[in-house]
């Protein structure tokens, strides 16, 4: 697929990742490109250890790579200050991980709440916006209740609200069904494609779940440290 310059949202150049030195080095990721256009969903599948999770980090700016550079829009995200670059993560980007990483002592408004504090927001300007996504993911009830008493799916829900209560272009997610059994996963996808229609944020999924790709514009996958389309 050729994208139009204006369209592309996240440009990955020449990226490379490597790990250890001389004849112990392992190249996990090797001189990778990816464009990935606005409101894009795209799935990244592959075997287990190629590198998908690495691969998201490293788009996220959670991790550096050994080589090659990122995009977000016109900006190369790794020239950036670390605090620029800590500001354009919490701003920009958005993170939904296989387990939930919830606070176990935080009601799911305080814990969607977070992100904007972490921001600089008020408490009272934090907690609009984490009550505003908890209600638009279906949460609106269960705003005082802790992790400890939701269920798997209502977890994921609020990870999924804390993901986008800031508002990101960006939306990186690490198998975001794969703890989840097959009808509740089916609740989270049709949430992450209702949000992505809603909101217009852009989606990368890392997933095994064919049901979850199918469901993309796009998959690619990685093998070999390269992305290979297979469909869209």
């Amino acid at each position: 697929m050729v994208l139009v310059a204006e369209e592309v949202l996240i440009r990955a150049e020449q990226l490379s990742k490597r790990y250890g030195e001389g004849e112990h080095t392992i190249h996990v990721l090797e001189d990778l490109d990816l464009e990935i256009r606005r409101t894009e969903r795209v799935a990244i599948i592959g075997e287990s250890g190629v590198g998908k999770s690495t691969l998201l980090h490293i788009l996220g700016t959670l991790d550096q790579p050994s080589a090659g550079k990122v995009w977000l829009d016109d900006q190369d995200v790794f020239a950036l200050p670390e605090a620029e670059l800590a500001a354009l993560r919490t701003r920009e980007i958005g993170f939904i991980f296989q387990f939930h990483h919830l606070l176990p002592d935080f009601t799911a408004l305080e814990n969607v709440s977070m992100p904007g504090l972490i921001a600089g927001f008020s408490w009272a300007e934090a907690r609009t916006r984490a009550e505003e996504m908890l209600r638009k993911v279906g949460l609106g009830e269960r705003l005082t209740h802790r992790p400890g008493e939701l269920s798997g799916g209502e977890q994921q829900r609020v990870a999924v609200a804390r993901a986008l209560v800031l508002g990101p272009r960006v939306v990186l997610a690490d198998e975001p069904t794969g703890n989840l059994d097959p009808v509740t996963g089916e609740g989270v996808l049709r949430l992450l494609l209702s949000l992505n229609q809603e909101l217009g944020v852009t989606m990368a999924i890392v997933t095994h779940s064919e049901k979850l790709a199918a469901a993309m514009d796009r998959t690619l996958r990685l093998s070999g440290g390269k992305l290979k389309a297979v469909s869209g």
